[in-house]
């Protein structure tokens, strides 16, 4: 339940930065509270289209009798991909958002149009959104009934959580703020994501598209036991296997080479902007 109540809780508050950010232009600015039924629009709307990527999802998988395992796996690897490139969108945009979400918001109160604002909104609760829908589609996917009442509770609990984080970061200070928020979760998501590219290969030596080459490795389960409940947490959440193949530890190693390679690249890029 680790991963659910996390996911839900990061996605959540990326969410509210966004709609916060919005919501308090338009609170201090008189010319921007007419816009406020386009803001709440959007965001209904972008929920919409949240839960809509979920039921094609399903549908899909159901439809998908012969490849469903096949379907989910691909599900997790898309998972994997998307927790990067939101870390990566996030290290590019964080600094600026704020501005440039405030200047757009300058420039749609002067032409009292605001569409753009009700588009934004709801991307901003959509990406967000999905992400979370692609993230737990596999466990969903997989989970039985008492499964699913479990994810729920920790869904709510980890949205709980969002809008406790959001209102304290809002208060601002220097024990917690955006800045540190964004470099802790930002570890945290990419060793979910490592942990969620693990599983997909793990799925695929079970599927025999992959060898397992050497099964185990070792056996580190006298110091952690993934089995035990707060080791499937830590397994869940970081990718750490007490009786791991050796296709696991290549796939692991390769996953952080490939985040290396990643965030070298935007460092040059980024270095040759300002240049």
């Amino acid at each position: 339940m680790g991963q659910v109540l996390f996911i839900v809780w990061r996605e959540s508050v990326e969410a509210l930065l966004v709609v916060g950010i919005l919501n308090a232009w338009m609170n201090h600015n008189p010319a921007g509270r007419a816009g406020k039924p386009w803001l709440w629009g959007g965001v209904a709307l972008g929920i919409a289209m949240a839960i809509a990527l979920a039921v094609a999802l399903f549908t899909a998988g159901s439809l998908m009798a012969g490849a469903q395992d096949y379907f989910q796996t691909g599900m997790v690897f898309i998972a994997a991909a998307l927790i990067v490139q939101m870390v990566l969108w996030m290290r590019e945009h964080g600094r600026t958002l704020k501005k440039e979400l405030e200047s757009g918001l300058s420039e749609k109160a002067a032409s009292n149009n605001w569409w753009g604002v009700t588009v934004l909104a709801a991307l901003a609760i959509a990406r967000e959104g999905s992400e979370t829908v692609v993230f737990l589609y596999g466990m969903l996917a997989e989970a039985g009934s008492v499964e699913l009442v479990k994810m729920a509770g920790a869904g709510a609990i980890g949205l709980a959580l969002a809008f406790l984080t959001f209102y304290v970061l809002q208060l601002g200070g220097k024990v917690l703020s955006w800045r540190l928020f964004f470099r802790v979760t930002e570890i945290m998501l990419l060793l979910l994501g490592a942990s969620l590219f693990l599983s997909g290969v793990e799925k695929l030596i079970s599927m025999d598209v992959l060898p397992a080459l050497v099964d185990p490795l070792w056996d580190s389960s006298a110091l952690l036991d993934d089995m035990s409940p707060f080791g499937g947490v830590v397994a869940a959440l970081t990718g750490y296997r007490s009786h791991p193949a050796l296709t696991s530890l290549l796939a692991y190693a390769l996953f952080w080479s490939a985040i290396w390679a990643l965030f070298q690249w935007r460092n040059r890029r980024l270095a040759a902007a300002t240049a």
